[in-house]
C-alpha cells in the first residue's frame, strides 16, 4: 500500500512539471509574439501669433492609430480629434482666469467606395488622401486656428498655457460608447502642456 502511494505522489508531481513547463511554453510564445500597434499622440511643436487685433496657434504633433482604431475606421466609424488650447491668467488673491482658448474638432473617416481617407472640420475644406499615414500627417499639422479672447490680455503679463490632442470618444455613437468606453485602446491622448508664455508684440500695420 504504501507503494501505491509514493507512485501517486510521483504522478502527480510529473503531471504538475508538465503543466508548468506547458505554462512557460505559452509565456515564451507570447513574448516571442509581434507586438502589437499601441498608437499614441506626441506634441512636436506648438506656436501662438498675434493677428491683426487677436491670435492664432500653429501645432505639430504625430498621431498614430492602433489595430482597434484602424479597424474602426474601415467599418465606417467617423473618429474626431480634438485639440484644445488654453491660456489662463494665474491670481494670487482668487481663482485663476482663463483668459483666452481655442478649440478644434476634426473628424477622420474612411470611405469604402472611393478607397479614401477624408479629414473634415469647422473652419476647413473636406480632404481627401489615398493613405492613412497622410491623413495622419495632415491632421497633426493644424494651422492658422483662431484664439478665442474671453478677456483683457496684457501685453506684459506672464500666462499660463495648456495644449492637448485626443481622440473625443463622446463624439461615437452611444453603443459604442458602451461597448468601448473603458477599453485603453480607444484612450488616445497626448500628454497635456503647460508652460508660462508671455503674448507675441502684435506686427505693426503698414503705413
Amino acid at each position: 500500500m504504501p507503494c501505491f502511494v509514493r507512485l501517486d505522489r510521483a504522478l502527480r508531481f510529473k503531471v504538475l512539471l508538465q503543466i508548468l513547463a506547458t505554462m512557460l511554453l505559452i509565456l515564451l510564445l507570447l513574448l516571442a509574439a509581434p507586438a502589437r500597434g499601441e498608437g499614441g499622440i506626441e506634441i512636436k511643436s506648438f506656436a501662438l501669433e498675434a493677428v491683426g487685433k487677436g491670435y492664432q496657434i500653429s501645432l505639430d504633433a504625430d498621431i498614430t492609430l492602433n489595430n482597434t482604431l484602424e479597424q474602426a475606421l474601415e467599418k465606417g466609424i467617423i473618429l474626431y480629434f480634438v485639440s484644445k488650447f488654453t491660456l489662463i491668467e494665474s491670481r494670487w488673491y482668487w481663482l485663476d482666469e482663463e483668459v483666452a482658448r481655442s478649440k478644434r474638432r476634426i473628424g477622420l473617416s474612411y470611405h469604402a467606395l472611393t478607397r479614401q481617407y477624408r479629414l473634415n472640420g469647422s473652419r476647413m475644406m473636406p480632404q481627401g488622401f489615398d493613405t492613412l499615414q497622410e491623413a495622419l500627417q495632415t491632421l497633426g499639422r493644424q494651422h492658422n486656428i483662431p484664439v478665442e479672447i474671453k478677456s483683457t490680455l496684457k501685453q506684459d503679463a506672464e500666462y499660463v498655457a495648456t495644449l492637448q490632442v485626443w481622440l473625443d470618444i463622446s463624439r461615437l455613437a452611444k453603443p459604442f460608447q458602451v461597448e468601448w468606453f473603458s477599453s485603453k485602446d480607444w484612450n488616445l491622448s497626448s500628454e497635456k502642456k503647460e508652460w508660462r508664455i508671455k503674448l507675441p508684440a502684435p506686427h505693426k500695420e503698414n503705413l
